[in-house]
């Protein structure tokens, strides 16, 4: 059965008592090339009246912006105009993960990074803790690896070597029996930590461990 429907809808709500005085009808017209006014036109109208709490039934479309809103020009600040100038931002080197970046040559006059800066950077790597010399105050970087067993921990020296090799900063490794190795990683030139001991720190982060970590017993 073919259903009649008017070329023209238009949608009257009727708004609680609270809204501001110039907000007491809004009209909502979807027109079909009809541009006859609202006020003149015997087309259907479809009243949604408030429910108990003076909350409407739906909401079609935006309201009229409130006088304080257009006296502070909220619309310029919100909205972009015509001569807006976009840019796209290119990510600066801080905002990269650490892994991908590569170590710098450091002058040996450079002082090394406060425990501040320090503390920072050590949201960028997974399992690293920052240790302080009691005598000389020096900063480093240290981790621990609990491996399966002897020859694991072996594995795992040889791994970071490799990765170490290739941005030509090594880290003192120590393998303490029967199962545990210990990285510590800080700049002897400078007497503590630099970017680049951040790098190194990330790039071991990267190297698989899975094989050589006890297997965790799983529970029935």
């Amino acid at each position: 059965m073919a259903l009649n429907l008017p070329s023209s809808l238009c949608f009257q709500f009727r708004t609680p008592i609270s809204t501001p005085k110039h907000q007491t009808t809004q009209e909502f017209s979807f027109n079909s090339g009809n541009s006859t006014p609202l006020s003149l036109r015997n087309d259907r109208k479809v009243v949604a009246f408030g429910l108990a709490n003076g909350d409407m039934l739906g909401d079609f479309g935006a309201r009229d912006p409130y006088p304080a809103e257009i006296e502070s020009n909220f619309g310029e600040k919100v909205l972009t105009s015509g001569d807006t100038e976009h840019k796209i931002l290119i990510p600066n080197i801080s905002a990269l993960s650490l892994s991908t970046q590569e170590c710098t040559p450091l002058d040996p006059s450079q002082p090394p990074i406060t425990k501040q800066v320090a503390q920072q950077l050590l949201r960028k790597v997974i399992g690293w803790r920052l240790v302080e010399d009691e005598g000389t105050g020096i900063l480093r970087l240290q981790c621990l690896w609990k491996l399966k067993d002897y020859k694991s921990g072996i594995e795992l020296i040889n791994r970071i070597y490799d990765v170490a090799a290739t941005i030509q900063c090594y880290p003192d490794l120590r393998l303490e029996p029967p199962n545990q190795v210990s990285a510590q990683v800080y700049t002897p030139s400078i007497g503590g930590l630099c970017m680049n001991d951040f790098i190194l720190a990330a790039k071991i982060d990267n190297i698989k461990t899975s094989d050589l970590v006890p297997r965790r017993r799983a529970w029935a």
